[in-house]
C-alpha cells in the first residue's frame, strides 16, 4: 500500500502548482509530436515531454511556470527546464506546427 502512496502524493502536488494557461497561449495546447518528441500541454497548465536521443530518453512531467517571449519554463521549485520555442504554434494548411528545442512538432488531434 505505501508503495503506492509516493507517486499519487507526488501527482497531487504538482498538479496543484499547475496554473492555467492565460488566454493568449492557449493555442500551446494540444499533443504535439514528431518521430524523436512528445509533449503534451494541458489547458491547467499540467507538461509532459518525453523526447528520444542519442540512444537514450529524455522527459519531464510538471507544471508550466511561465512564458518568456514563446519560451516557457516547466518544473517545481529549483528543478525547472526552459523549451525553446523558436517557432510559436501556427496553421500551415490546416495542420497546426511549432518548433521546440529545434524540433519540428504536429499537433496531433484527438
Amino acid at each position: 500500500m505505501k508503495n503506492y502512496l509516493v507517486p499519487i502524493a507526488l501527482i497531487l502536488l504538482l498538479s496543484a502548482c499547475a496554473e492555467p494557461l492565460p488566454q493568449e497561449r492557449l493555442n500551446y495546447v494540444g499533443n504535439w509530436q514528431s518521430p524523436e518528441m512528445s509533449l503534451l500541454i494541458l489547458a491547467d497548465g499540467t507538461v509532459a515531454y518525453k523526447r528520444l536521443k542519442s540512444g537514450g530518453s529524455v522527459s519531464v512531467n510538471g507544471p508550466l511556470k511561465e512564458f518568456a517571449g514563446n519560451d516557457f519554463n516547466v518544473g517545481i521549485l529549483f528543478m525547472s527546464t526552459t523549451f525553446n520555442v523558436s517557432e510559436p504554434p501556427h496553421e500551415v494548411n490546416g495542420v497546426w506546427q511549432m518548433t521546440v528545442d529545434g524540433v519540428k512538432l504536429t499537433r496531433v488531434e484527438q
